[in-house]
């Protein structure tokens, strides 16, 4: 497929440089070098936080934790 791209002369030059050496085209040498980027990552799906309404439980004391400070509990 072909695709153009804008470069910098400097940047032509070199692509042109290494093709020469390595007697490739420039197009093998930029699908080498896209081919060392990292994996596409997918877009991320809005995740919930964990720790939102972790202590709203009715289980356990920690629906009562504000009278249990008042009567002192864990006070020495």
């Amino acid at each position: 497929m072909p695709v153009t791209v804008e470069l910098p002369a400097d940047v032509l030059t070199r692509l042109r440089a290494e093709a020469t050496r390595r007697g490739v085209s420039i197009d093998a040498i930029i699908a080498e070098l896209v081919a060392q980027l990292p994996p596409e990552q997918p877009v991320a799906a809005k995740r919930s936080l964990a720790f939102i309404a972790a202590g709203s439980s009715n289980g356990g004391i920690t629906h009562r934790i504000d009278e249990l400070l008042a009567d002192g509990f864990g006070r020495d």
